[in-house]
């Protein structure tokens, strides 16, 4: 995520003149004119619960699974048409390129864990004293945890320490060596359990967040369209396009085993930690009326605690679309 947010600070001004241009067709142009739609997706858990829809699209959508570093060109300049991408990267590139992209659906929930070799967290209170080793620093992941920590009594300043990593590797190799507490993201949490002897589950900081009730859902991903895409593809072309990502997503669900073949085949993840994964990554399909409440209720805690992280502002209501 670090990577991400330094990635598209960078080039956005650079490409936000073109956001609108290119080489996509102008708006009320049938769509048989501009063939399939073109789907974009991160190799990482956001991308996982369109696998089936990858190889089940009737030849409707073309994808493209590529890395945080090329994703955000490719939907900013029109190489796609929709992506999968994180809740509050769709929100900055709303902020940045004057409504070009907005959102259709909430893709995936929390991925975030916190992991101990011993036995003593079982509350976020068992937090308080204790040193977590993470990554993230001035991201989503810490202000998730900060944000978590803060409603349960405990000043992230002073009654813990945090000590981040710069990527989930280096807190895996720190579990490995030293043991002790730490937050990790699925699928990265599978893997350690492979590779640290002891390690559990201490708290599942989705649920955690549920737990505060005022703070609405905690959000992961969400499923983006271009403005101009949208406004040349008929309402049930789109409606089209939903149901059968949101079919793929039940599908994935209820079929772990069969669709860990799946998720590496699309250079997401090796398919023995997708399979044990995919329960753990709170994939979903959230659409309409419920998906702007949730997805608000969210980049509106993310705004208060750093309104950097939504791109200094909050979307107006054009960003959340329900066909």
């Amino acid at each position: 995520m670090k990577r991400l947010l330094l990635c598209f600070t960078s080039i956005l001004l650079a490409l936000v003149l073109c956001a609108c241009d290119g080489d996509s067709p102008s708006p009320g142009e049938p769509p048989e004119a501009f063939g399939p739609v073109r789907i974009g997706a991160m190799k990482g858990p956001t991308a996982i619960g369109m696998v089936h829809f990858i190889e089940n699209n009737g030849g409707q959508a073309e994808f493209e699974i590529v890395t945080t570093d090329e994703i955000v060109p490719l939907l900013v300049q029109g190489s796609i048409d929709m992506a999968a991408i994180p809740a509050n990267l769709a929100a900055t590139l709303y902020n940045n390129t004057n409504g070009a992209i907005r959102v259709v659906a909430v893709n995936t929930l929390g991925l975030n864990y916190i992991m101990e070799t011993g036995d003593e967290i079982r509350s976020v209170e068992d937090l308080r004293g204790k040193i977590v080793v993470t990554i993230g620093k001035g991201t989503t992941p810490e202000i998730t945890l900060r944000h978590i920590l803060a409603q349960n009594g405990i000043d992230p300043d002073k009654d813990i320490t945090l000590e981040f990593r710069s990527e989930p590797a280096e807190v895996v190799a720190h579990l490995k060596q030293n043991g002790g507490i730490a937050m990790l993201p699925q699928p990265f949490v599978t893997t350690a359990m492979d590779n640290v002897e002891g390690l559990r589950e201490a708290l599942d900081l989705t649920a955690e967040w549920d737990r505060l009730g005022s703070s609405g859902t905690l959000v992961t991903g969400v499923f983006v369209a271009r403005a101009d895409f949208l406004e040349r593809t008929p309402e049930a072309v789109l409606s089209g396009i939903l149901a059968m990502y949101r079919d793929s997503v039940e599908w994935v669900r209820a079929n772990p085993a069969e669709a860990a073949p799946l998720v590496e085949k699309a250079g997401i993840a090796p398919a023995d930690i997708a399979e044990r994964a995919i329960p753990k990554c709170h994939i979903t399909f959230i659409e309409g009326e419920e998906m702007k409440q949730t997805l608000k209720a969210y980049l509106g805690v993310l705004f208060e605690n750093a309104p950097e992280s939504v791109g200094g502002a909050l979307p107006g209501d054009d960003f959340y679309v329900a066909p």
